[in-house]
């Protein structure tokens, strides 16, 4: 018998640690190769893992609800040697590519909260929560190693000892919800006189605060009686730390246009039977998010991001495609969509709403979008005005679709009131580099790229 390593996968460039949300097997279950043994969460998807090998999983070393760094070894399989020999070796780790941070860290669940777990043997186990510091350790390196360079600008700003302040963050980091508590609770002891910091330490590696902008904790909130208080998920705490960040970085700012969609509506039920014979649903939003992509190559500017003081105009036209789920909002990607004809962007949309749902979503395909289409229309919402998906410079929602009078000019130019199938659209785009004209014409060239949508779309 052999054993096999089961670690922590690489879940994206970006990705350094990932919290081990669930196991779906336990000790002495047999596994097949490629089947889901446990389920991860990081900033970018929640996935479940397969299996390495076949074989029988012998041990558990990460209990469910705790982070570790990625090639952490979770677990071990006990295989024969030839199933051993033929599995593959665990993939070295993705180089860190620089791009713009789109979230700020994710808080570790306290200790306590974490379920118990068959404790390991200490030589079997890498050590991912060291405890014990350098005898040699500088005070400068030690608040380095327990802290990230937001905490220690808040802890600046309000003359904080961070060495006195408990870490729930991995490897005992203070984390931003630590030292905001402390600073609600008046725990926090003040700082012993030492040199400025650097200006290069009082920059955040996780959040980019504007100038005078100052991180302050929200009210003190106290359940009364007959409450309900449930805990936030980890995509809960990402997706508010995303928001917040993206209001903070980005001057939002919303124009709304209205759609006759008579056309589409009359296209679509043409075509329906036929795509549904193909196994696809054709849906308005397969419609849109085909216009949005040929038109996001005649206006680039809604196909860029901000990098510090320079537009970066992306060449792949890569939509993502907003997915409510019950626990949470997804954002999978749909590459080099311009590429695509209506059947296969329906297929698409289809296909990785679908995997998001079941958690079946590779890392790649949540990552790289350029635009983002969010679709609260689909729950009756008329106009949804969306917070930008950073590092992106817009997002398009759209609204509910529906018949409503409206005034129809006939070709001799008379007016009258008919039923339409109408809509509206709402774009938020980012105001530092996208300028409102840019941004209208957008809409209008979507508008008769809808109203006029091509009779044979292939």
């Amino acid at each position: 018998m052999a054993k096999i390593d089961v670690v922590m996968p690489q879940m994206g460039e970006s990705i350094a640690e990932g919290t081990l949300s669930k196991w779906l097997k336990k000790v002495g279950d047999p596994v097949k190769r490629d089947e889901p043994i446990f389920e991860i969460s990081t900033d970018k998807v929640d996935a479940e893992i397969p299996a390495p090998s076949a074989g029988v999983l012998a041990e558990i070393l990460v209990p469910e609800g705790e982070t570790v760094p990625v090639q952490t070894v979770v677990a071990r399989l006990e295989t024969d040697a030839g199933a051993a020999a033929a599995a593959p070796p665990a993939p070295p780790p993705a180089p860190q590519a620089p791009e713009p941070v789109v979230a700020p860290a994710p808080v570790s669940p306290p200790a306590a909260a974490r379920p118990a777990s068959p404790a390991p043997a200490p030589s079997d186990r890498p050590a991912v929560r060291p405890t014990d510091e350098p005898a040699d350790e500088s005070l400068e390196d030690r608040l380095r190693r327990k802290s990230t360079p937001l905490v220690r600008k808040i802890a600046a700003e309000h003359n904080l000892d961070i060495t006195g302040i408990a870490g729930s963050g991995l490897a005992g980091r203070v984390t931003k919800t630590d030292i905001l508590s402390a600073l609600e609770s008046g725990t926090a002891a003040p700082a012993a006189a030492r040199p400025p910091a650097r200006p290069s330490e009082l920059v955040s590696a996780d959040l980019t605060v504007g100038p005078g902008v100052r991180v302050v904790p929200g009210p003190v909130v106290e359940p009364w009686e007959g409450d309900r208080v449930e805990p936030w998920s980890r995509i809960r705490k990402l997706t508010a730390d995303h928001m917040i960040m993206s209001r903070r970085v980005s001057a939002h700012v919303q124009s709304m246009i209205e759609i006759d969609y008579s056309r589409i509506a009359a296209l679509r039920a043409k075509l329906k039977a036929d795509y549904a014979a193909r196994g696809v649903n054709l849906t308005f939003l397969a419609f849109i998010a085909s216009a949005v992509a040929r038109n996001l190559r005649k206006h680039p500017v809604l196909n860029a991001a901000v990098m510090g003081e320079s537009t970066l105009f992306r060449r792949e036209i890569n939509l993502g495609i907003a997915v409510a789920m019950d626990w949470g909002l997804i954002v999978p990607v749909i590459r080099r969509a311009d590429e695509l004809n209506l059947l296969g962007t329906a297929r698409a949309i289809l296909d990785l709403a679908d995997r998001a749902r079941a958690k079946k979503l590779s890392p790649d395909e949540v990552q790289k979008g350029t635009f983002t289409i969010t679709n609260p229309g689909v729950f009756g919402t008329l106009v949804g005005l969306p917070v930008l998906n950073q590092p992106q410079s817009g997002i398009l929602a759209v609204g509910a679709i529906g018949k409503r009078p409206a005034v129809v000019t006939a070709a001799d130019g008379s007016d009258s009131i008919g039923i339409r199938t109408m809509g509206m659209l709402a774009l938020s785009f980012d105001h530092r580099i996208v300028d409102g004209a840019d941004a209208d014409r957008f809409l209008a060239d979507l508008r008769a790229t809808l109203q006029d949508f091509p009779e044979d779309p292939a």
